[in-house]
């Protein structure tokens, strides 16, 4: 993806941070914002916790990342956009890994009703344990 041009048919201004930004979370898919602005502070040193928390959302709006917020742990960031793919997560470390969606119609993605509201996205999350809690025994 051609970053600079991607942010400049969204209206965005092509920045150091944004740059970084995109790159860590390319490097870490499911990072959440501390790990994002700890990686970024390796090339960027000065750049604040604000302007991390920024970029994200500008990138988020803008339909560059996705958020993913499981339930119970801090919100995480993906490249991976524009597709209907679910994620399943360790309730013992909180890894948090890309599950392809289900092949063919999956009737849990289309409600029954929607009460009026626009339905944009659904979210589903497999709950489990990773294979290297399940080896330590981890419930």
């Amino acid at each position: 993806m051609d970053l600079p041009a991607a942010l400049r048919e969204r209206g965005l201004r092509v920045t150091e941070p944004r740059l970084a930004v995109f790159d860590v979370v390319g490097a870490h898919p499911h990072a959440d914002a501390d790990t994002v602005l700890t990686e970024v502070r390796r090339t960027l040193p000065t750049v604040s916790v604000q302007a991390v928390y920024d970029v994200l959302r500008a990138l988020t709006d803008a339909g560059l990342l996705r958020r993913i917020e499981p339930a119970g742990h801090p919100a995480r960031y993906e490249r991976r956009v524009g597709d209907n793919h679910h994620h399943v997560a360790c309730r013992g470390c909180g890894a948090l890994d890309d599950v392809d969606c289900a092949v063919g119609h999956a009737p849990c993605l289309v409600p029954s009703s929607t009460s009026g509201f626009t339905i944009e996205s659904a979210e589903v999350t497999y709950w489990g344990l990773c294979p290297d809690c399940r080896s330590a025994g981890t419930s």
